[in-house]
C-alpha cells in the first residue's frame, strides 16, 4: 500500500505517519522502486489504533504502552482498564480547569462595556494577574 493510501485509510496524516516512523511507533515502511512506502493491512490497523488512541487523549508514551498490551494476549485486562481510568481522570482534571478560565473569561466579557470607551476590566485583570 503506498503512503497515501495508508494515510486514507487509516485517516492519519502522511505527516504523522513519518512522524510514528521516527519515533517508533510504528515501524519503518519497506519502499517500493517508485520509491513509494509499501504498507501492509496491519500497518494501517496499527495506524488507526494509534489514530483512535489519539483522540481519546492518550500521550504517546502512553500509546507506546497500549500498544505493548494490545499486542500481548497474556495480558491482564486491569492493566489497560488502568490507564484508561488515569487518562479520564486526567482528562476530569483538564476539562475542569477549562471550565473555571471559561468563566472567568465570560466574567469579565459582562463586566466590559465593548464601546468606544478604553476602560476594560478583560485588559485590567491581564495587567494584574
Amino acid at each position: 500500500m503506498k503512503i497515501g493510501p495508508a494515510s486514507e485509510a487509516s485517516g492519519v496524516s502522511q505527516r504523522m505517519i513519518r512522524h510514528y516512523e521516527k519515533i517508533g511507533l510504528v515501524p519503518v515502511a519497506p519502499r517500493r522502486d517508485s520509491g513509494y512506502r509499501d504498507y501492509s493491512d496491519a500497518d494501517v490497523h496499527r495506524l488507526r489504533f494509534i489514530a483512535n488512541a489519539r483522540d481519546l487523549g492518550f500521550p504517546i508514551q502512553e500509546i507506546r504502552t497500549l500498544l505493548g498490551l494490545w499486542s500481548d494476549t497474556s495480558r491482564s485486562s486491569a492493566d489497560v482498564k488502568a490507564l484508561a481510568t488515569d487518562r479520564a481522570d486526567e482528562l476530569g482534571r483538564k476539562a475542569a480547569a477549562l471550565q473555571e478560565m471559561r468563566g472567568v473569561l465570560l466574567d469579565l466579557a459582562a463586566r466590559c462595556h465593548g464601546d468606544d470607551r478604553p476602560d476594560c476590566p478583560i485588559i485590567e485583570d491581564l495587567e494584574r494577574r
